[in-house]
């Protein structure tokens, strides 16, 4: 293995870490949902890495994460609409408050 492809997936799996550590320690909404983003950035990371290492000229790896990086996008508006909702109408977007929504 290279040093360049050891460094890629160190990187990944600090960001995979930090994020998990983030998404379970966290009680804030928006909190979380960065939590989430670093875990799937740290999972892109190590797919751009290892695609690079075992496929150079294939560049369909490249488009797959720029369509993934698309989905996280959406992901993360489609949350913080629903936090601002939640704030609107609760004045809070606290995790442990979030126990009585209903339908």
């Amino acid at each position: 293995m290279t040093a360049v492809l050891i460094v890629a997936l160190v990187t990944g799996a600090l960001l995979f870490g930090i994020g998990l550590y983030g998404a379970l320690s966290q009680t804030n909404l928006v909190m979380i949902m960065m939590g989430v983003e670093l875990i799937l950035a740290g999972a892109l990371v190590n797919l751009v890495a290892f695609w690079r290492f075992l496929h150079p000229h294939v560049y369909a790896g490249q488009m797959f994460v720029l369509i993934i990086m698309t989905v996280m996008a959406l992901e993360m508006a489609v949350g913080f609409g629903i936090a601002v909702a939640r704030f609107r109408s609760r004045g809070s977007v606290e995790m442990e408050e979030a126990r009585d929504l209903n339908g």
